[in-house]
C-alpha cells in the first residue's frame, strides 16, 4: 500500500471505502473478465492509485483507449504522473457521470468495457440509477459493465442489463464480488424473453 492511497483513505473513507488497494489476485482475475486480443475502449470508474489501471493498460493493445475517472485530485495528478507517457491513457479528474461527455469530446462512439471499484452502495438511490443508465448507454452492444464490491446490492438495480454473472473473491483483503454485467447485442435480445433468475448467477472462487 502506498503513503498516498493511506493518506487519502484517511481522509475520504467512505469514497475510497477500502483501506488497502485490490490484491494482485483480484487485479489479475478482473482482467480476464475482458477480451485484449484487439483494440477497445475502456473506462475505470474510480481507478485511486491505478492498480487496475496498470494491469489493463500492460495487456492492451497499441491503439486501445483507457479513460480514467477520478474524482480525488491526489490521485487523479498521480495517475497523470504514472501514464504520462502513454498516449493511449486519459486522466479525467471528475465524477464518473460525465462518460457520456468524455466520449464525445475524444470523438469515441462507445466503450467495449466499462470497470468500476467505486463504492455504489454509497451512493444516492437517484444518483446510482443515473450512472447506472449512462454506463449502459455508453457501452457497445455486447460490451460488459464490470465492477468489483465489497456487498452484491447492485444487481437489484442494474436492470438495464440483459444478463449478469457474479463470483465471490476470497483472495482479497476485504474479499470482493466481481459482477459482469452484460449489454446484448441487438440480434441477441429478440432470441427469447429471459426467464426469471437465469441471468444471474453467483459463485465463490478460492485458490488452493
Amino acid at each position: 500500500m502506498s503513503a498516498l492511497f493511506f493518506k487519502q483513505f484517511l481522509k475520504r473513507p467512505f469514497q475510497i471505502a477500502s483501506i488497502i488497494p485490490s490484491s494482485k489476485a483480484l487485479v489479475e482475475r478482473v482482467a480476464t473478465k475482458m477480451d485484449f486480443n484487439q483494440p477497445r475502449v475502456i473506462a475505470e470508474y474510480g481507478p485511486g492509485e491505478g492498480v487496475h489501471s496498470r494491469e489493463i493498460a500492460r495487456r492492451m493493445c497499441p491503439d486501445s483507449n483507457l479513460l480514467l475517472f477520478e474524482l480525488d485530485r491526489a490521485f487523479a495528478h498521480d495517475l497523470e504522473r504514472q501514464f504520462a507517457g502513454d498516449r493511449r491513457v486519459r486522466v479525467i479528474h471528475g465524477d464518473a457521470a460525465s462518460l457520456p461527455h468524455e466520449l464525445k469530446r475524444h470523438g469515441i462512439d462507445s466503450c467495449d468495457y466499462i470497470l468500476s471499484g467505486i463504492p455504489f452502495s454509497i451512493l444516492k438511490i437517484e444518483k446510482k440509477r443515473a450512472l447506472l443508465q449512462k454506463t449502459y448507454d455508453a457501452l457497445a452492444p455486447g460490451g460488459s459493465f464490470i465492477i468489483y464490491q465489497v456487498t452484491n446490492e447492485l444487481k437489484q438495480h442494474a436492470t438495464h442489463f440483459e444478463g449478469a454473472e457474479s463470483e465471490y473473491f476470497l483472495q482479497n483483503i476485504p474479499p470482493m464480488f466481481i459482477t459482469v454485467f452484460q449489454k446484448t447485442p441487438p440480434l441477441d435480445r429478440h432470441q427469447r424473453e429471459p426467464l426469471p433468475g437465469d441471468n444471474f448467477s453467483v459463485s465463490a472462487h478460492r485458490s488452493a
